[in-house]
């Protein structure tokens, strides 16, 4: 377990989280919306949503624990903002698509929902992370395959490739918001995490 920061430095840490998996998890319900292809994680999960019956939500919890499993021969160190990355943005999904319509009649509309979903999505990555609690199930899966000779580069590809694959060939969507999000969101959280970081950021090597 990663040790956790001393309680006057900690609220505010939690404060951020929490609000940045909020918004992670309001920006993943516009981007289901908007039917318009999804992040290649969130395609497995709706893929899986659709072939089963259970919420998207409750699938994002379910695979977030299942993918911390994977930590243990790894020996990755789970932190708070770990265990509550699996477990609020699959909330927040799943009660936000009770309220938001199921779907929406108008391209320009659907098109709005993909790009401020992306955009939400971006702005709760640069407060969650920048919270410095621990990284979430999926990213830390990745770093540790990368601690144990993998790069990362190669780790995500590989694993994002997987997921994407499996989640098409289950029903999941995929589309122009899938490409907007593998080449969008990086340099996005980049730019959202160097402003919101409450722990120093490197600048991107080009």
């Amino acid at each position: 377990m990663l040790p956790l920061p001393p309680l006057p430095d900690l609220w505010p840490r939690l404060a951020r989280l929490l609000f940045g998996l909020t918004l992670f998890g309001l920006g993943l319900a516009l981007m289901v919306i908007a039917d318009l292809g999804l992040s290649p994680w969130d395609v497995l999960h709706q893929g899986i949503s659709r072939q089963t019956g259970i919420p998207i939500g409750t699938v994002v919890i379910i695979t977030g624990f299942a993918v911390l499993l994977l930590w243990i021969p790894l020996k990755e160190r789970i932190g708070i903002g770990t265990i509550a990355n699996a477990i609020v943005i699959g909330l927040v999904l799943d009660a936000a698509l009770l309220v938001l319509p199921e779907t929406l009649d108008h391209l320009v509309a659907r098109w709005l929902a993909l790009l401020v979903g992306v955009a939400i999505v971006a702005v709760g990555s640069g407060f969650y992370i920048g919270a410095g609690l621990g990284p979430g199930p999926r990213d830390g899966l990745m770093t540790g395959l990368a601690r144990h000779g993998i790069s990362i580069a190669w780790a995500r590809a590989g694993i994002e490739i997987t997921a994407l694959v499996v989640g098409w060939l289950l029903g999941g969507t995929v589309g122009i918001g899938t490409v907007i999000f593998a080449f969008g969101m990086g340099p996005l959280v980049q730019f959202f995490l160097q402003r919101l970081s409450l722990i120093p950021v490197a600048p991107r090597r080009q």
